[in-house]
C-alpha cells in the first residue's frame, strides 16, 4: 500500500510558504507605527508596552513583564524611556505600596490612538478581505502557534 500523500497545507512547501507569509504579514502590520513610532524615537518594544498599558490601565509593572516576557532591565529601559516622554506614569499601589501601577497619560493615550488608527485600518481591511470564517481561522491558527502559557495570558485579556 502507498504512502497517502499529506494534505496541502502540511507540504513542506506550503508550511513554508506560510511562515513566509508571516513574516511579510507582519512587516505590513507594524510598518505604519513603526513610522509613527520613530519620529519619537521609539520602537516595537515600546509599543508593546503602550498596547497592553491602554488595554488593562493600573496593570501592574509584574504584570507587564509577564505578558511581555521580557527582562526587568529590558523593560525598565523602556518604561523609563516612556515615562521621561510623559507618555506612561507610575503610581505606588494603595493596597500594597511596593507594587507600580501603570497608566497612559493624555500625550500617552493620543499616540497609543494614532498607532491604532493606522493598526485598526490594516487589520480591519485585511479581515474584510478574507471573510468571517477565514478569520476565525486565521485566529485559529494564531491561538495554535502560541506556548500554552501564552494562550492563557491572551486569553486572560480584558476584551
Amino acid at each position: 500500500m502507498g504512502k497517502v500523500p499529506n494534505p496541502r497545507f502540511l507540504r513542506d512547501e506550503d508550511l513554508n510558504q506560510g511562515i513566509e507569509a508571516l513574516f511579510f504579514g507582519y512587516r505590513g502590520f507594524t510598518a505604519g507605527p513603526d513610522r509613527l513610532l520613530a519620529d519619537r524615537g521609539l520602537g516595537r518594544a515600546h509599543h508593546r508596552a503602550l498596547h497592553f498599558i491602554a488595554r488593562d490601565p493600573g496593570l501592574t509593572v509584574g504584570r507587564v513583564l509577564d505578558i511581555l516576557a521580557v527582562t526587568k532591565q529590558s523593560l525598565s529601559r523602556v518604561l523609563r524611556e516612556l515615562m521621561d516622554q510623559n507618555l506612561v506614569e507610575q503610581r505606588q499601589g494603595a493596597k500594597d505600596r511596593r507594587q507600580r501601577h501603570l497608566w497612559l497619560t493624555a500625550e500617552g493615550e493620543a499616540l497609543i490612538q494614532s498607532v491604532r488608527s493606522v493598526q485598526n485600518a490594516v487589520v480591519r481591511n485585511a479581515f474584510a478581505g478574507a471573510g468571517a470564517e477565514a478569520v476565525e481561522g486565521f485566529l485559529g491558527v494564531l491561538e495554535g502557534l502560541m506556548s500554552p502559557e501564552d494562550l492563557a495570558k491572551f486569553k486572560s485579556m480584558p476584551k
